[in-house]
C-alpha cells in the first residue's frame, strides 16, 4: 500500500468516526456486532481477526503504543498551543473515559493547524518511556482539515492531586455508555506539564481499527494525579484499558 492511499484510508476512517463523534474512543465498530475489548478472545492480541476492517491491528508496520528508548537528536521546533477551556461532555463508553471538546482550540505543528476534538484516558500508560510504564496517559486527539491525525500524549504519576482532573473526574459517568454535561468546562491545557518538550514518532489509533498515518507528540516530563484520582478512574473502569507496546520496526522516535 503506497503511503497516498494509506493517507486516504486514514481520512476516510477518520471521516467515519468524526461523523459519530467517537474518535479515538474505541467505540468504532467495523461491522454490525463487532465487539472488542482489553482480555480474554476479544483482547488487543485478537483484534487483527475479529473483524477484517481491523487486519492492520495485526499487519501494521507503524503501530501505537510503543517504547521510547532510543532516539536521534532532532531539535523539534515547539508545538503551538492554542487552547482554551472547553470540555463539555464525558463519555463512559466502556472502553475509557473521554471529554468532548468544543471547537476553536488548536495545536499549530509543521505549519499546519489541528482542531482539538476531545481528550481521553488509559490505565496504566499504554506508551512507555525507556521501559518505563506509568499509572495513568491522556491522549488529547486532534484533526486538522484534510483528516490528518495529531495526538498529543500525557503521563501520570501519582502524586499531589491534579486540579485539571478535578471537574471531569467529579462528573465522570459510573456506567458504561452514560454520558454526563460538565458544570464547567474543563480545561486541556491545564493537562499538559509546564515543560513541553515531547517525542515525536508515526503510529496509529491504539484502538480498533488501529489506523495508521496518525503522528505522536508524547510530552517528555509527566504530570501528577493523587491515588485517589488514579484508583478512580481504574474502578469506574473496572479494567485496564491499555494495549500493550507495539515493535518499532523501522521507525524512528525524534526528540
Amino acid at each position: 500500500m503506497t503511503r497516498h492511499t494509506m493517507t486516504r484510508t486514514a481520512i476516510a476512517t477518520l471521516t467515519m468516526i468524526l461523523g459519530t463523534g467517537l474518535i479515538g474512543t474505541g467505540l468504532v465498530c467495523a461491522g454490525e456486532g463487532t465487539h472488542w475489548g482489553y482480555s480474554g478472545a476479544e483482547g488487543p492480541e485478537h483484534w487483527g481477526e475479529i473483524d477484517p476492517h481491523f487486519t492492520v491491528c495485526k499487519t501494521g508496520k507503524a503501530q501505537t503504543p510503543i517504547d521510547i528508548t532510543s532516539r536521534v537528536e532532532a531539535d523539534l521546533p515547539r508545538i503551538g498551543f492554542h487552547y482554551k477551556p472547553g470540555g463539555h461532555d464525558e463519555v463512559n463508553n466502556g472502553h475509557t473515559i473521554q471529554v468532548d471538546y468544543d471547537a476553536g482550540s488548536t495545536i499549530t505543528l509543521d505549519g499546519r493547524e489541528y482542531s482539538l476534538k476531545q481528550f481521553h484516558f488509559h490505565t496504566p500508560s499504554e506508551n512507555h518511556i525507556d521501559g518505563k510504564a506509568f499509572p495513568m496517559e491522556a491522549h488529547l486527539v486532534h484533526a486538522d482539515a484534510e483528516g490528518h491525525l495529531a495526538v498529543i500524549a500525557v503521563m501520570f504519576e501519582e502524586g499531589p492531586e491534579n486540579l485539571a482532573l478535578a471537574t471531569p473526574w467529579a462528573a465522570m459517568p459510573q456506567a458504561h455508555g452514560r454520558t454526563a454535561h460538565l458544570g464547567s468546562k474543563a480545561s486541556a491545557e491545564a493537562l499538559l506539564p509546564a515543560d513541553r518538550a515531547y517525542y515525536r514518532f508515526d503510529g496509529s489509533l491504539t484502538t480498533p481499527p488501529c489506523t495508521e498515518g496518525v503522528t505522536w507528540l508524547v510530552m517528555k516530563h509527566p504530570v501528577s494525579a493523587s491515588h485517589g484520582q488514579l484508583v478512580k478512574f481504574a474502578r469506574v473502569m473496572g479494567h485496564a484499558n491499555n494495549r500493550p507496546v507495539q515493535p518499532l520496526n523501522a521507525r524512528v522516535i525524534l526528540e
